[in-house]
């Protein structure tokens, strides 16, 4: 079953900006998509649209190219087979797992109930648990079966919203993966809302980076992070900071001068004449700065966040600008301590400088 949505959009009334503004993207049969964001920028009113448990001022929502939701349609949540699964579980805490995960079967015979019961508990990894209660399971577990519950029915499309974020992190990247394979295994369209960006990479085939209202990007992770649409992806996917620069020609090619020093041998990148006198900003991913003592530049370490296998250490160069790099983490230096740093860039992003949240980088020549 595959997802169209269509300029959609949702007002609340008194409020002086759309929660959801022409949102449009596809999702193909089988697919599963994420919708990531801040918290407030419209990806849960998006999900909640898409279940008919909000009204679409404008646009319209498409199942396998029936339309279920518009400004003038609305087809009863009941009626759309989507299944969800929330944040908090919403299992029964008075009934076993069986009968929780049986919840929607009414209409099937009791061997087919119960044979779809197993079925799916078995899917989700939980065979046999049919006479537990909830209680008795941990908290992995029972998310695990809120998604078999949702899944019994054989939904068209199943809906996610935040349903790993009672969890700890740890437990949460798993799942995650556990989850990505459920899917699959089930053939299920899924949509999943979260905020946090290695769920999304853990879970999606395709990721919508929305933003006050707007979907600013809908793509694959690698796109988002090396290619993103606007200075808002760009600055909300990964570690990164944007940094002054002015773009020269030397030789026929393109040289991009940083605090950092001069950026050569760039693919993708704009032509000076781009932006007034070559002046513009670059985005440097944490991973574009490598550690090197013997660098002629050096940088004083104002803050470090340990990751286990590297540090993501915040760094001020002497000219006063911040730049972040990773560090495998035998390279344990103190805050205060000066180092060697270089930056080594495949490509460059650009933006003009002082560019808003919704501007574009500037196309490479």
């Amino acid at each position: 079953m595959h997802v169209d949505v269509d300029a959609l959009g949702v007002r609340y009334r008194g409020q002086p900006r759309a929660a959801v503004d022409g949102v449009s993207f596809g999702l193909p049969a089988g697919a599963i998509g994420v919708l990531i964001g801040p918290s407030g920028c419209g990806k849960t009113t998006l999900l909640r649209a898409i279940a008919g448990l909000e009204r679409a001022s404008a646009g319209q929502v498409r199942l396998s190219g029936e339309v279920v939701e518009s400004a003038d349609i609305h087809l009863a949540p009941e009626s759309r087979r989507i299944g969800m699964v929330f944040q908090d579980y919403a299992l029964f805490p008075h009934l076993d797992v069986g009968r929780n995960v049986a919840f929607g079967l009414g209409k099937l015979a009791r061997h087919e109930r119960a044979d779809r019961v197993a079925e799916v508990l078995a899917l989700v990894g939980l065979p046999g648990t049919e006479a537990r209660m909830p209680h008795e399971l941990s908290g992995g577990q029972q998310q695990r079966i809120a998604l078999a519950r949702a899944l019994a029915p054989r939904p068209r499309l199943l809906l996610l919203d935040e349903p790993f974020s009672s969890l700890d992190v740890d437990l949460r990247e798993r799942l995650a993966h556990e989850v990505r394979g459920i899917l699959k295994a089930a053939q299920a369209t899924a949509l999943f809302v979260t905020h946090d960006q290695l769920e999304a990479f853990a879970i999606g085939d395709t990721i919508g980076v929305m933003h006050q209202g707007r979907l600013h990007q809908w793509d694959d992770a690698y796109t988002l992070y090396h290619r993103p649409a606007t200075r808002f992806v760009a600055d909300f996917i990964g570690h990164g900071v944007f940094t002054p620069a002015q773009l020269r020609e030397q030789d026929g090619q393109v040289v991009v001068d940083t605090p950092l020093g001069a950026l050569a041998d760039v693919s993708n990148c704009p032509l000076p004449a781009a932006f007034e006198g070559g002046h513009c900003e670059v985005l440097l991913r944490a991973d574009d700065i490598v550690h090197d003592d013997a660098a002629p530049v050096k940088a004083q370490i104002v803050r470090k966040a340990f990751r286990g296998s590297e540090f993501l250490y915040t760094l001020r160069l002497a000219t006063g600008e911040t730049v972040l790099a990773h560090v495998p983490s035998h390279h344990d230096h103190k805050v205060g301590e000066w180092i060697g740093i270089r930056p080594e860039v495949d490509h460059v992003v650009t933006f003009a400088r002082g560019a808003g949240a919704s501007a574009p980088p500037m196309a490479p020549y």
